[in-house]
């Protein structure tokens, strides 16, 4: 009898293990349409930012499809107030045909939003507490493109501390919908 119950468990143990890692290794996507709706495009273009304690900040100019600049990407750190330790980042675009809006990556401009883990994909939080956990695969509509953000890695120093030394994020601009396959039927 506690053969039988201890092989049944071996069983269910391997069988169900690699589906757990799997699917404890596969990061989450949320999906947000921004407050602007709009037709712009863009050059498509990827690209890694790497930020540390050294290189907080990381600028860059993306073109529209008519290859003039019309928007800026940024990556700047979050310090709590008087610190200046960085405990997250946070990432903006700005369109500069309307500077009148700070951050057109946000879903909504109501203030009722701020909570709204769709309205923070913006924020690289690596906390526990975070509403969008660091690993997620973040995908934002704006206008007539997409802005796909994904942590790669992250480091505290000290590891047991809040405070973040360095992020390494990839970024891709692309006109095509990053959730569809690209041989996928349409």
């Amino acid at each position: 009898m506690k053969l039988r119950f201890l092989l049944a468990k071996t069983l269910k143990l391997i069988f169900f293990l690699p589906l757990f890692v799997f699917a404890q290794s596969t990061p989450a996507t949320i999906y947000v349409e921004s407050f602007r709706q709009g037709e712009a495009r863009v050059v498509e273009e990827k690209f890694d930012v790497k930020l540390s304690s050294q290189e907080k900040a990381y600028t860059e100019r993306i073109k529209d499809s008519h290859g003039s600049d019309r928007y800026v990407f940024s990556v700047t750190p979050f310090t709590p107030g008087g610190d200046t330790s960085i405990t997250s980042w946070q990432v903006k675009l700005t369109d500069l045909n309307h500077r009148f809006y700070d951050n057109i990556l946000v879903n909504s401009l109501q203030e009722d939003a701020a909570n709204d883990p769709k309205n923070q994909l913006w924020q690289l939080n690596p906390s526990n507490f975070a509403n969008v956990p660091i690993r997620t695969k973040r995908i934002i509509k704006v206008d007539g493109f997409y802005v796909v953000l994904q942590v790669k890695s992250y480091h505290f120093t000290p590891i047991d501390s809040p405070y973040l030394d360095s992020m390494n994020l990839a970024v891709e601009f692309t006109n095509s919908d990053p959730r569809i396959a690209p041989d996928a039927p349409k």
